[in-house]
């Protein structure tokens, strides 16, 4: 290998997807709770705060995935376009979902109140619960395997 040669060992990752299998992971946590959010937000804020809530519901999913998407692409072609995909993409979503309730904001279906605080627990909400599984170690990256 000569110097101008970039070590392929440093500038692409190999391997299974860490990223793909946490988001799939907070999605599938994401619908789990989803009827409870979406009944709570019905609750308060009535038939329209039940709309409101299950779309919000699917921004963030979508949001998470979109995340996962951007990261696992990218890694896998280089580290540096991951970093800068990862900074982008981030202004991207945040600009992704600023349109997707900018669209619906006057829409005789929609609560912004019960949009916004669906968004907002929702994302919090889904990444400390994912905590708790994520494994922060070396030996088993992404989710934290199975107790027999």
């Amino acid at each position: 290998m000569t110097m101008t040669e970039p070590d392929p060992i440093t500038t692409v990752l190999s391997g299974p997807s860490t990223e793909a299998m946490v988001s799939k992971d907070i999605i599938r946590r994401g619908l789990i709770v989803a009827p409870l959010l979406i009944a709570v937000c019905g609750f308060i804020w009535g038939l329209n705060g039940a709309y409101s809530s299950a779309y919000g519901v699917a921004i963030v999913l979508l949001n998470f995935a979109l995340a996962a998407a951007i990261v696992a692409t990218t890694a896998r072609i280089s580290l540096g376009l991951m970093m800068g995909a990862v900074l982008f993409g981030y202004l991207v979503r945040l600009g992704l979902i600023f349109l997707a309730v900018l669209l619906v904001k006057d829409a005789g279906w929609i609560s912004l109140p019960a949009l916004g605080a669906t968004i907002i627990v929702t994302h919090l909400g889904l990444l400390v619960w994912e905590m708790k599984y994520v494994a922060l170690s070396l030996a088993h990256p992404g989710l934290k395997p199975a107790r027999p």
